[in-house]
């Protein structure tokens, strides 16, 4: 490029900076607190030209850049919903807000590295807008650091005029302290809640990743109880929201299937039952058996003897002892799955053994890399060169292998032959520092590579209402399937109460007990958050008022109802719908829609932060919001002797969809509905 080229393309530049700057100039004149820029075509047509503008300056700086060699790499921009008949689907407004003021606050302040963007929602009252963008105050902060002079309200003007235009949005303001308030554009909800009646609930869109959720995982011979059943029924719920979200998901219950304890079950068997190899051992308690093989082990040194010889026989492959271990293991599972029918719990059993030959490759390897130190005998690992914290224990003085080795085996596997770029562990807050050091290690020793996380979901202890760990009378561990047991009772004694044996029939009725049985104590678990204790208490769980299964189930069955009562098929209404579609004139309907609308944005949080009771909370936002519009607003309207005079289809249309959104809360956290209670 010549140099009469390059001071060309210099002046250009220079009367585009400032046609810029005059520009900018008149917006600043025009800008007020309360203004409206979406409706003054003034600002519309400044917007426009200083758009092109900018377009031009990128160019022409671009060209002097290129003289010597550097060009600044654009941004990405994101891609922006350009109108609404393009929505089909499920859209999440918070990152398409998130989206759009991005484009604005980094159109004001390029020179700002990762500005914040901060959307929230804005609360009941309507004078604030649906949402809010509050990213004003946090770039003024950062502005003044530069020793640029301005104000949270300066701030937020100028991220108001550069906000591009959106379906979304019907009107901006600032107010306050730079706050921008956002209204959400009527048809933009009532078109994406037509698409929900006619599609369905369809998942937002996300990036598919392979996850591994470990979760539940009893121990082989024991009965399961109500420290197994935080675990399983929030890894059940966590494996189901991420599944809606269509990722592929690896659903493992990690069996504690080997081990010492094996030697003696095995040799209690042999003397209890001889003819086990040819007649299955009628073992109908196999807590009890357990028990009993204990008390043996601790008290009988010779039966200790054969019960570590038995180990030994195990672990060489003795095919007899092999036979009679998996006979166990085979009893425990059988039990294992009554309680996963009950609850509809889906898991592959991979127990502790699968690992066996695992760990010898990974203890190998942790050698060969020199990550293995000796410690009075045992072989340690450091999750860091600092050697800070807790190490894990690879190699036992005896040279067996722990926990710690099985965990490390674990994680090699579903990185390497699952390809799991996302391992979820559910189990109590207790483990937290283990699993904190379990994931150190294994990203020092390569296992772990970028892109591929662990995480504990931790969760607290189950109370009984004198505030102590739930057991029994006698300080035994309550058994699921006895809990589970006295929630059926109760749940049909609450039906009879209600006088619901009389209208449903025995079909119904069954369906509706065990949907309150064992919804109440799914929703109990997950409406609480999930680090904190919680309190078991039935009464409370079956109490049919406030946030509970009880209520919210009736509650949906209340609103099927309605098109019931006014006798309207679906088909009749989806050939209204054909007419009109869904309009929200009344401020009930309207506020019920936004409500509706929310559903992707708590899947989305829920998904990345695994606390379910955020879900229960909007279910029962959902179902309070419902009932305000069913009060305000009439669906089916009748004469003084009960005759259907005037059948509102627009409102019925919302009444499905509600419907269809909770039935869709419902089955994501695991809880079946049924159409009549």
């Amino acid at each position: 490029m010549s140099d009469t080229d390059l001071k060309s393309i210099e002046a250009r530049t220079l009367v585009a900076e400032k046609e810029a700057q005059a520009i900018q100039e008149e917006l600043d004149k025009l800008v007020r607190g309360d203004l409206n820029y979406t409706s003054h075509p003034q600002i519309v047509k400044l917007l426009s030209d200083n758009e092109k503008l900018k377009h031009r300056l990128a160019i022409l700086e671009n060209a002097i850049k290129s003289v010597s060699g550097v060009v600044k790499a654009p941004k990405n921009r994101p891609t922006l919903i350009t109108n609404i008949k393009s929505i089909e689907g499920t859209i999440c407004v918070v990152d398409e807000l998130k989206k759009i003021f991005t484009i604005a606050i980094e159109s004001a302040y390029p020179d700002l590295e990762d500005p914040p963007v901060v959307i929230t929602l804005s609360g009941n009252n309507p004078k604030f807008g649906d949402y809010q963008c509050n990213s004003a105050m946090p770039i003024s902060q950062l502005l003044k650091a530069k020793n640029i002079q301005t104000n949270p309200r300066e701030v937020g003007n100028n991220i108001l005029i550069r906000t591009p235009s959106s379906p979304l949005i019907q009107k901006l303001e600032v107010a306050g302290a730079g706050f921008l308030n956002i209204y959400l554009n009527k048809l933009f909800v009532e078109h994406v809640l037509n698409s929900i009646l006619r599609f369905g609930v369809k998942p937002p869109p996300v990036k598919r990743n392979r996850i591994v959720v470990d979760f539940s995982s009893p121990n082989i011979a024991k009965e399961m109880h109500v420290g197994h059943l935080r675990s399983t029924i929030i890894g059940d719920s966590i494996c189901r929201v991420l599944e809606f979200l269509n990722h592929d998901v690896l659903r493992i219950n990690h069996l504690g299937d080997w081990g010492t304890q094996f030697g003696m079950l095995i040799a209690h068997l042999q003397d209890k039952f001889p003819d086990y190899k040819t007649h299955s051992p009628p073992i109908s308690d196999l807590q009890a058996f357990y028990k009993e093989s204990k008390k043996r082990f601790d008290e009988d040194e010779d039966f200790k003897k054969r019960a570590y010889a038995c180990v030994v026989e195990l672990q060489s492959g003795h095919p007899d002892y092999t036979a009679a271990w998996k006979l166990i293991c085979e009893v425990s599972r059988q039990e294992f799955q009554k309680v996963y029918d009950r609850l509809d719990i889906k898991i592959i059993d991979r127990g502790e053994s699968f690992y066996q030959s695992r760990m010898d490759t990974v203890v190998k390897e942790l050698k060969e890399k020199g990550l293995l130190e000796e410690d009075e005998g045992r072989l340690i690992m450091w999750g860091s060169t600092e050697q800070t914290g807790i190490p894990l224990t690879i190699v036992k003085s005896d040279g067996g292998y722990t926990y710690d080795t099985s965990d490390m085996a674990t994680i090699k596997q579903r990185v390497e032959e699952e390809n799991g770029e996302r391992l979820i562990y559910v189990t109590d807050v207790g483990q937290y520092t283990h699993f904190a050091t379990i994931e150190a290690c294994a990203r020092r020793a390569g296992i772990l590579k970028d892109g591929q996380k662990i995480e504990h979901v931790g969760f607290g202890v189950v109370l009984g209402e004198d505030k102590k760990k739930f057991k029994t009378r006698s300080g035994d561990t309550i058994k699921l399937i006895d809990l589970m047991d006295e929630g059926l009772k109760r749940a049909l004694d609450k039906l009879v109460e209600k006088g619901r044996d009389k209208v449903l029939t025995p079909e119904e009725l069954k369906q509706a007990q065990e949907a309150v049985a064992y919804g109440c104590i799914k929703y109990a678990d997950l409406s609480h958050n999930r680090i904190n204790d919680y309190i078991f208490s039935f009464d409370k769980m079956l109490d049919d008022k406030g946030n509970t299964a009880v209520y919210l189930l009736y509650a949906l069955t209340r609103i099927q109802s309605i098109s019931r009562t006014a006798q309207v098929s679906f088909d009749t209404l989806m050939t209204e719908f054909e007419k009109s579609g869904i309009k929200l004139t009344h401020d009930a309907e309207w506020k019920l829609g936004k409500v509706l609308l929310r559903f992707p944005e708590v899947i989305l949080k829920v998904t990345n932060d695994l606390y379910l009771h955020s879900l229960c909370e909007y279910l029962y936002e959902i179902s309070s919001t419902f009932t305000e519009f069913y009060d305000k607003c009439y669906c089916v309207e009748k004469d003084k002797t009960g005759n259907v005079i005037k059948i509102f289809y627009e409102r019925l249309m919302l009444c499905e969809v509600t419907a269809r959104i909770m039935t869709k809360c419902f089955e994501i956290l695991g809880i079946k509905t049924v159409s009549k209670m």
